[in-house]
Formats: C-alpha cells, structure tokens, sequence
C-alpha cells in the first residue's frame, strides 16, 4: 500500500508541477479547496485513501476548469486592420534577437506556457485557441514535434511570393545551428488554410531544412489539431536585416546545391550559341531562360541571334538557352548555378536567379503595358537581387504592340502579352554587361575570396 501510495504521489506531484504556470488564472475558491486538502492532510485529519481520492478529485476539476479556458477565437480577426496582427491576435510578435523577422514562439512565457490549437473544418472560417497541454480542447489532438505556422497574404504556389514567406524560417532555422528541423508546416493565405506549397519551394525547404515537408491540411481532424512547438511568421520578411536575409539566402543556395549534386558550379554544355572560347573555363556564362505563351518574345530565335552574336565579341563567352517548362528543379540549380548573366523575360521562373553566385547579373525583359500599369510590384527581381547580392542590370518595357480595350482592370490585358524585340538596343545593353562581367571576372573582383568561401562553407554548415 505504502509504494502504491508513493506512486501516486509522484504522479500527483508531476501533474501539480506541468500545472504550475497555470495555476494563477484559478478562480480563488478552488485553490482555497485545493489548500484546505492539503492542510488537513498534513494534520494527518484524512486517512490515506481520502487524501488520495480528495487530491486527485481537485486535480480533475482543475483539469476541467483549465480546459473551459481554451476559448476559440476567429483565426483573422477583424478588428485588427493590420495584416499579421489579425493573426493569433491574442499575442504580439516579437523580433529577437535584433535583425531577425517578427515572429511568435509556443508555448512561450507570453502564452504561459501554453500551445497554440486551431480548428479548420472545409468551408467554416478558421478558429484558434490557447491551451495548456495537460487540458486541451476536448476532441483535440495534440501533434508531436516542431510546426512552421505561415500566414500570408500571398499564394504559396507563386515562387516569389513564397519564397518570402519561406525566407523567415529559413533564417530562423539557421540562427539554431539548423538542429530544429519542423516535423509539420501549417499554411494560412488571408487567414484560410492551404494545403500545398509549389514543388519548387517545397523542394528547397526541404534541402534546407533536410526534412520531408508535411503540410496539415486539417481535413481529416474531427477535432482542433495543437501543436506541440510552433514557429509563427505571419508578416513575411518584416524585420529581417538585410544581413540575416543574405544569411537565409547563402543557405538556400548552398542546401540546393549540394541537394542536386552541384560541387562547385561547372561550366555549362556548350550550350545553343557558344562563340570563340579559348580552352578552358568559360569567361563570361550567359543563360537565356525563355518562356513559351505569356511573356515569352515573339521572335525567339531573332532575340537569341542578338545575344549569341554580342557574346562572340567577347572571348571566352558562351550562351546557354533553355525554357522553364521542361527542367526539374535541379535542373535550375544547375543551370543557374553556372550563369554569370541571366537573360529572362519578367516572371516566376526569375526567382531561380537565388542560385547564382553572388555579384551575377540579371537582364529582364517586359510586354507593353507593364511599365504604365503594374505599379511597384514589376520591381520585385530588382529588389530580390539586390537582397541576394545580384547586380540587376536594368529592364527592357516593350513600346509597342496593340492597344487595350477600354476596361476596369487594364492590366489584365497587357499581363500575359508577348514581348518585341529592339536588335540595336540589346546589342549595345549586352555587349556592355558582357564586357563587365568578363572584366569583373578577369580582374579578381569575380573572383570569390577565401573570406567569402570561408563564410559560404560556414553557413551551409549552420555554424
């Protein structure tokens, strides 16, 4: 009897202890109870079995009342305008250490100890709640392991737009020597869950982080689903210095690499318009990365004979042409990770230039329209290269091509246009990018310094 009763003494006492954070959000009359119990049991006025029918009993009805505090609240809550505050409004995020994006951690001294739950049926908006592990929401299951938590208002099937929302993680995962990998992912566009990233992307967070990327689409839950750790980023890059967001980048890139077997990157085939090399590595590697349909050039062959013809002049250059539609991923990796000069209409497959090596040029090509209508957001390569230490060269915007009728949504037309060519112009723009990049190259200013190798190998080690 007495190890039986030591038994449940520890069991008690284990239970009182994963209680303890919770115990100041008890109304007063239990805890009086609760105190009452353990005083008489210290004046040995109970007998044993009493004492342990009284103690577990309140134990119990402390579980119950802990659990009736998990109130579910609508995941986007409208009376916070703010995009990323209407998210687990109940929190504020916090960004530390310094630089790194804004982001919640559960549980956390901020939640008291508790975990974050959220109940996602099809077709019913989104819930969420905070509750202890010990008194979860009746029906809830409790998932196991680390769990990446997205909001976004942006589609995770559009590379650009997830890749800002992968980046945070990214650089959160490395500011832990890469040790937390995430057993789960939950995704949420405008507070509704999704249930996929593009495979572009899952394919890269899956280098990075070297595990499988499992998605809870919530779908076959009867019940709220709680997360035993969760990461929560839902303002995609905000805060993120522009040193850390480098950091996440140079990871990305060489967890990418060394997945698609890309040592150091090799000079490509000799490709569909190499000119009057001498032996030995290219000089200058210029990438046409074209598209078919939308954005594509009208005169694919007239474009390629420009670009072909300016690399001859400049010995040493050589010019690789493929189309997005018909390479894997570590096909890009491969491609884009032997291009010194990337040459691309405006578009997702732009986005591949994250494989480059840093100090790499960017040329970017756009339909009529684009420039008088797309707003800031045509811009979005411009900036991504100079986050990832890319020198955009500049942008071509097509001047002609037929009008657009008169509509409310003038865009719509112009955005999958097809794209002209200006032989002239992009003989003097290529011949003057070549040149650079072959004197950068050339002159040492190309090449890598042991420093930046040295810090290379040292962040695709997490160290």
């Amino acid at each position: 009897m007495a190890k039986k009763h030591g038994a449940t003494a520890n069991l008690l006492h284990c239970r009182r202890h994963r209680l303890k954070t919770a115990l100041c959000l008890v109304p007063g009359p239990l805890l009086l109870a609760v105190f009452i119990c353990i005083h008489l049991r210290t004046l040995g006025l109970l007998s044993p079995a009493a004492r342990c029918a009284g103690q577990t009993a309140a134990v119990d009805d402390l579980v119950l009342r802990l659990r009736s505090l998990a109130t579910f609240h609508p995941l986007r809550d409208p009376r916070e305008p703010a995009a990323g505050a209407w998210f687990v409004s109940a929190l504020n995020d916090t960004a530390e250490p310094e630089g790194e994006a804004r982001h919640l951690a559960l549980p956390s001294a901020a939640s008291a100890g508790r975990v974050l739950c959220v109940r996602a049926p099809p077709g019913v908006d989104t819930t969420y709640a905070l509750a202890w592990r010990d008194a979860l929401p009746r029906g809830a299951a409790l998932l196991p392991g680390l769990a990446f938590v997205s909001e976004s208002p942006y589609d995770y099937d559009n590379l650009w737009h997830g890749l800002t929302a992968l980046a945070p993680f990214v650089s959160w995962h490395a500011r832990g020597g890469c040790r937390a990998a995430p057993a789960r992912w939950a995704l949420f566009q405008r507070g509704a869950a999704r249930t996929r990233m593009s495979g572009w992307l899952t394919l890269l967070a899956e280098a990075v982080t070297g595990a499988e990327m499992v998605v809870e689409t919530f779908l076959d839950r009867a019940g709220p689903v709680c997360f035993e750790e969760a990461v929560v980023f839902r303002r995609q890059m905000q805060g993120l210095s522009r040193e850390r967001l480098r950091g996440a980048f140079d990871l990305m890139r060489c967890k990418a690499r060394a997945r698609c077997g890309v040592v150091d990157a090799p000079p490509p085939g000799a490709g569909n318009g190499s000119r009057g090399g001498a032996a030995g590595p290219p000089a200058v590697r210029v990438t046409l990365l074209l598209r078919r349909g939308a954005r594509a050039f009208k005169d694919e062959a007239a474009v390629r004979r420009v670009f072909e013809k300016e690399c001859a002049r400049v010995a040493g250059c050589v010019v690789t042409t493929a189309h997005t539609d018909n390479l894997t991923f570590c096909d890009q990796v491969r491609l884009l990770s032997a291009t010194d000069v990337l040459i691309t209409p405006h578009g997702a497959q732009v986005t591949n230039l994250l494989f480059m090596d840093r100090n790499s040029s960017v040329m970017e090509f756009y339909p009529l329209g684009w420039r008088q209508r797309a707003g800031g957001g045509q811009f979005v390569y411009r900036w991504m290269a100079d986050r990832v230490g890319m020198r955009h060269e500049g942008s071509w915007w097509d001047p002609d091509g037929e009008p657009c009728p008169d509509s409310p949504d003038i865009l719509s037309c112009y955005k999958s246009r097809q794209i002209g060519h200006d032989e002239a112009y992009f003989a003097e723009w290529a011949a003057r990018v070549f040149a650079a990049a072959k004197e950068r190259k050339m002159g040492g200013a190309g090449r890598m310094p042991s420093v930046e190798r040295l810090r290379e190998a040292a962040a695709c080690k997490c160290t």
